[in-house]
């Protein structure tokens, strides 16, 4: 199904199993996320490709919701069996304008199990419909939630971390920013492969145009939903890179992946902000594609690096 050739671009030789599945994409016509430019539609994709999470791994789970700056919030609430464990607030990707709590409950099992973490899963409002700064304020506003009423959910407040992937990645960022004059901010931030500006030319986004899970087009679209008509792409909010001051935030965890056309932006943003004095762990998963931490039913390298990311996340929570 693969070729039986190796993709090697850049220097990097993309993972087999991830080799075999972005082939087998591009023989049913998806080069992307995005299809049609519908929101609805390329949601529906996105929720189809839940499976390949892997089946959820047991955990505690509880529903919550809480107040938001435009009504509530839903959120969950993953808990591991350790009493006390320290907590990541998370923000799914999907480019502000996919994904959902359903869409990453395997992952969000997955970080609470291997991570030994307690993750509180936010369901921000999405784009079209909410464009910037929505998504940005109702997580914002959750992670001070959190923060706030962290005695009575058996979480230490000191011992919160902010995380998330992709456009996710960019609200996780975003937060820290945010939170950094509050009394009590984020212990790390963890950014898997995030947007750090939403309109930067990098040559990965060129490399990794078409073919490799997200597209260039999906990106042009998805910033043009978040955007809006009134929002500029280079407030630190939605451009977390553009910031003037990047000094006295939070430890950073900074995962990317070889073949993303994110990639070059967030070894940047890691570069700026171990510039800025910043604690910074860069993991660079050369092999990957975009992703990855949702392909755990893939098994292969994705397992893999799955498993280094959240021994990683494990050991940062707990040294802070």
């Amino acid at each position: 199904m693969s070729g039986g050739r190796a993709v090697v671009i850049d220097g990097n030789t993309l993972d087999p199993t991830l080799q075999a599945f972005t082939t087998s994409l591009r023989l049913t016509g998806l080069t992307g996320l995005v299809l049609d430019d519908d929101a609805a539609l390329s949601r529906r994709l996105f929720e189809s490709l839940v499976p390949l999470s892997g089946p959820p791994v047991p955990v505690d789970v509880a529903e919550m919701s809480i107040p938001g700056p435009a009504g509530p919030i839903r959120m969950r609430h993953y808990r591991p069996a350790e009493a006390g464990a320290p907590a990541l607030v998370y923000f799914h990707g999907g480019g502000w304008v996919l994904g959902s709590l359903d869409s990453y409950d395997p992952v969000a099992r997955i970080l609470c199990r291997n991570a030994g973490v307690q993750v509180f899963s936010v369901d921000y409002r999405l784009a079209p419909e909410h464009p910037a700064p929505a998504a940005s304020d109702d997580c914002l506003a959750a992670f001070r939630w959190v923060v706030e009423h962290a005695e009575e959910l058996g979480v230490a407040p000191e011992r919160i971390a902010v995380g998330g992937d992709s456009a996710g990645g960019a609200l996780a960022a975003s937060v820290a920013q945010l939170t950094r004059s509050d009394p009590i901010g984020p212990v790390m931030q963890l950014l898997i492969y995030p947007v750090t500006d939403i309109r930067t030319p990098t040559r990965s986004r060129t490399l990794f145009d078409a073919g490799f899970v997200l597209g260039g087009h999906d990106l042009d679209w998805f910033g043009d939903q978040y955007l809006g008509t009134s929002m500029p792409a280079d407030d630190p909010r939605v451009s977390p890179a553009r910031a003037t001051d990047l000094s006295g935030l939070p430890p950073a965890l900074v995962v990317t992946a070889g073949f993303d056309p994110l990639r070059d932006e967030g070894n940047a943003y890691a570069a700026a902000l171990a510039d800025a004095g910043v604690a910074v762990d860069l993991r660079e998963m050369t092999a990957m594609t975009h992703g990855f931490i949702n392909f755990d039913g893939l098994g292969g390298g994705s397992s893999t690096c799955i498993e280094e990311l959240t021994s990683a996340l494990r050991a940062h929570v707990r040294r802070g």
